[in-house]
């Protein structure tokens, strides 16, 4: 009589579940809650455990991407030359900011900032360079040493500062450069010929900073404010309501824009949600330049 074949069958042995209060049924949904926790706070605080510099950080749009900043979970250094200014700030902060005090129109002020910056926190994952200063007038009125201060300020400083903050970063293997420019340098507006000189500096600065760095893990980007209504744009109008409804008319949006507006864009570059862009420029001018453009074009 010949061998019968053995037949095989699978086997399923499932585990043992414990459907007790506290059993694996409610150690499960525990985990899956741990989960879906951790993801909010990656969600809600992108920039957990990261340092954030912010140059012209006690008024305006400086301000308010130091709390956007600190909400997203970074750590804040702020700078700028009112230190009372800055210690209103920080005390609204949750991070255990740091302050330090630094005027960009000195020559090494950049130099000096990023060494301290290097010093106290040992480097930055984060730079925003928001520290601007602007002239206004006809081109034949400038004088040399207005020039000289806002290249300073607006160039010199800027550049200075992301070269000595970079070899920080390239160490760490990452980290991202936001620089502050503005819609000037896309329109040239009249009577601004050196504020938006400097501008067209900081946007062609980017792009070459971004192809430098980006092999090593570098993001550069800059964003283009429209008309903010900062404390310093409306201490220059004298009937604001007016000077809003007559600006507003040229905004795609219809309103003028908040510096918050300007600081979530600024902590989106920041965050890995943005880590495929560098390189851009980004207009936050709620449609200004594109409005202005369409309705020139309708002629």
């Amino acid at each position: 009589m010949g061998i019968m074949p053995c037949r095989f069958r699978s086997v399923y042995i499932a585990q043992a579940r414990d459907y007790r209060p506290g059993g694996s049924k409610d150690a499960g949904a525990m985990e899956e809650t741990k989960m879906q926790e951790l993801r909010h706070d990656r969600a809600s605080r992108p920039l957990e455990s990261r340092t954030a510099l912010v140059t012209g950080s006690s008024r305006g749009i400086g301000e308010a991407t130091a709390r956007a900043l600190d909400e997203a979970g970074a750590r804040v250094i702020l700078t700028g030359r009112t230190v009372p200014d800055l210690d209103r700030v920080a005390a609204g902060l949750g991070n255990e900011p740091i302050i330090i005090p630094a005027d960009l129109s000195e020559a090494g002020a950049g130099t000096r900032l990023a060494e301290a910056a290097i010093s106290r926190a040992g480097g930055v994952d984060v730079l925003v360079n928001n520290a601007g200063f602007p002239i206004r007038g006809a081109p034949e009125e400038l004088a040399e040493a207005d020039l000289d201060r806002i290249l300073a300020i607006n160039v010199r400083s800027l550049l200075m500062l992301a070269a000595g903050l970079g070899p920080t970063m390239i160490e760490r293997g990452r980290g991202s450069i936001i620089n502050v420019s503005s819609v000037a340098s896309l329109r040239g507006p009249i009577g601004r010929v050196a504020y938006t000189a400097t501008k067209g500096a900081i946007d062609a600065m980017t792009r070459a900073l971004a192809a430098d760095w980006g092999p090593k893990g570098i993001r550069v980007n800059a964003v283009n404010p429209g008309i903010i209504r900062t404390a310093m744009f409306e201490s220059r109008q004298e009937d604001m309501t007016a000077v809003a409804q007559a600006m507003a008319r040229r905004v795609a949006l219809g309103r003028l824009g908040e510096p918050r507006d300007v600081a979530d864009v600024i902590v989106f570059l920041a965050s890995d949600a943005a880590g495929y862009i560098t390189g851009e420029t980004i207009s936050v001018d709620g449609g200004m330049v594109h409005a202005m453009t369409a309705h020139e074009g309708s002629g």
